[in-house]
């Protein structure tokens, strides 16, 4: 069987598409890289950020905006990033976005201030913006839903943990032995490689209307919500310091918030969130969900884990970055070949609760640790469980957000899953740090900080377990059952 095809070989329907085969192999190649990009980026970070809060002066209340700079102005843009794709191609907004990227990285690897290296963060955030959506739009325009598909997203998706287990593990490498800035250098020659690729690989298209007018205000407005309220809650920390600045924020984030959902309501199209669009249960639910598992899924885990690693247990960044291998590894060997076949036999809604119920056992494990645990008795059992149930549930649930969705609102519906999952983790970590944060910091002290952020994750997905039975009910996602052919060589008919 040809993996990207769901028909056996030997077929009429397998033979026709065999021409095909190259260009679905270059797009899933390009999809993946620049993809491992991103989220190399996202964790790169984690391990080198007590050696970056040494190294500049940073604040307790300062240190999570290193991660939070990238993952705020992600998260805002990248609607807006989906909506780039549709309009101007996507050959364009991956080397434009790879561009930024790309120079950002360098400039946050020569900062000398935490200001200057948080500014460069954002930056970073900003061309990724617009490479993320471009990658799931690539998958979800070349391949046809059913087994094409699921294998692609399954690719993706397992290349996106592997982006964050090598994040992991050469934050640790680079810092140990090299410096923390080479964590941020190391993403100037990937970049320049994904540049080139982005130019041999991908037809440049005929853009769907140069003329139109991006909805630059509605992805301002949004990002200057999020990172207003962000503000508003760093503010609430036990260590910070309060001030009238903190109320002031929390009002304008939510007057921008406010004024986000009239500009989508009135506006002209293309708007970054079309109001039809949140009428299907599938997108607006499924969304919901994916805000939710991100709150715990995505910085929060990484973040806690690393502080834990190297304030409690005293490992060396190397030995850190090391200890994140388990979760990904495993994750990865779930989602790319347990997961797909799984999805050919049981409805995604399924195993979107049975992989959540299952990862929230393993938050909950991790919630147990002390001041005496291991590395073997504390952190190693909690991981298999809780990677076993993130593989079973990404997938699905990122098949659930994009079933059918095609044509001029793919990018958006892209962008607003990718948007969702990133202001879950930023919001996730912003609430965990202000109701775990301690005064002390005494190991004791710190590992029952670490030890409630890890149950409060653990009731966030059970929260989502039980919410995920309102998706709708579907069933197996198999491959279209006709042979019948749409333009530009993808399968027609519907799951």
């Amino acid at each position: 069987m040809r993996w990207w095809d769901g028909d056996k070989p030997g077929t009429r329907r397998a033979r026709r598409r065999t021409s095909d085969a190259p260009s679905g192999r270059a797009a899933l190649l390009l999809a993946c890289t620049a993809q491992f990009l991103v989220v190399l980026d996202v964790s790169v970070v984690n391990v080198a950020l007590p050696s970056i809060q040494r190294a500049l002066s940073l604040s307790p209340s300062g240190l999570p905006w290193v991660a939070n700079a990238y993952a705020l102005v992600f998260g805002g843009f990248l609607l807006l990033g989906g909506r780039l794709a549709d309009v101007y191609g996507c050959k364009l907004v991956l080397i434009s976005g790879l561009g930024l990227f790309t120079a950002a990285s360098l400039v946050g690897g020569l900062a000398t201030t935490a200001g200057a290296l948080i500014g460069a963060r954002a930056f970073q955030g900003l061309g990724a913006a617009t490479l993320a959506p471009a990658t799931l739009t690539i998958l979800t325009t070349t391949f046809p839903p059913g087994s094409a598909r699921n294998r692609a997203l399954a690719v993706w998706t397992a290349v996106s943990l592997a982006g964050g287990a090598a994040g992991n593990l050469l934050s640790g490498a680079l810092t140990a032995y090299l410096t923390w800035r080479s964590t941020l250098l190391i993403n100037v020659p990937i970049g320049a490689f994904c540049i080139a690729l982005a130019a041999v690989t991908l037809a440049g298209g005929r853009p769907r209307d140069r003329l139109v007018q991006l909805d630059v205000k509605g992805a301002a407005l949004i990002t200057t919500a999020l990172i207003a309220v962000t503000y508003a809650v760093t503010a609430s920390y036990p260590h910070s310091q309060r001030g009238p600045t903190a109320a002031v924020a929390l009002v304008v984030g939510l007057i921008c918030l406010a004024a986000f959902v009239v500009v989508e309501a009135r506006g002209a199209e293309p708007r970054l969130l079309p109001p039809r669009l949140l009428r299907t249960r599938a997108v607006w639910l499924g969304n919901l969900l994916m805000l939710l598992v991100g709150a715990g899924f995505q910085i929060p885990l990484w973040y806690f884990l690393t502080l834990y690693l190297q304030q409690v247990l005293e490992l060396t960044p190397l030995q850190a970055g090391a200890g994140f291998l388990p979760h990904t590894l495993l994750m990865m060997l779930v989602g790319m070949r347990v997961t797909p076949w799984l999805m050919r036999h049981v409805a995604a809604r399924s195993l979107v609760i049975v992989g959540t119920a299952i990862a929230a056992a393993g938050f909950w494990w991790q919630s147990q640790l002390t001041v005496h645990s291991t590395y073997l008795s504390g952190v190693l059992g909690p991981a298999v469980v809780m990677s076993v149930g993130g593989g079973l549930l990404i997938v699905p649930l990122t098949a659930v957000v994009t079933s059918g969705v095609s044509g001029p609102d793919a990018g958006a519906v892209s962008g607003l899953a990718n948007a969702a999952k990133q202001f879950g983790g930023v919001l996730g970590l912003t609430a965990l740090i202000a109701l775990t944060s301690q005064h002390s910091s005494t190991k004791a002290e710190l590992v029952n900080g670490y030890a409630q952020a890890f149950a409060f994750t653990a009731l966030i997905l059970a929260l989502v377990a039980v919410v995920a039975l309102a998706l709708p009910a579907g069933g197996a996602l198999r491959p279209p059952p006709g042979p019948r052919r749409t333009s530009a060589g993808t399968a027609g008919g519907r799951d």
